[in-house]
């Protein structure tokens, strides 16, 4: 069987990242989120219910750095020490895209 070449392929490698240490955050975020459903059943406050949100907003920013600076210090790293041309034009493209995505 031929494996397909994906633009991900330099992820692909045993040099993949590991986020499990993100595992711990997403769990706290899924644990708000709870806590905000059923703060809306019990019809609380409406600051109260924004406070919870904007909590998990800031939640969910930090763990989007760490998995980008990850990101940044291994595949895109890796991508410029290969010394391919094409990969490096990849890998800023991919920077660009999810730089328009992120809002910034």
């Amino acid at each position: 069987m031929t494996k397909t070449k994906t633009k991900h392929d330099c992820c692909q490698t045993a040099q993949h990242p590991d986020y499990q240490k993100e595992m711990s955050r997403l769990n706290r975020v899924v644990g708000q989120v709870e806590g905000v459903k059923k703060m809306i059943t019990e019809q609380r406050y409406c600051p109260e219910i924004l406070i919870q949100l904007r909590a998990i907003h800031s939640a969910v920013r930090a763990i989007e750095a760490n998995i980008l600076e990850t990101h940044l210090d291994s595949c895109v790293t890796n991508a410029f020490k290969a010394g391919n041309d094409k990969e490096r034009t990849a890998k800023i493209t991919e920077l660009k895209e999810l730089y328009r995505k992120f809002g910034h």
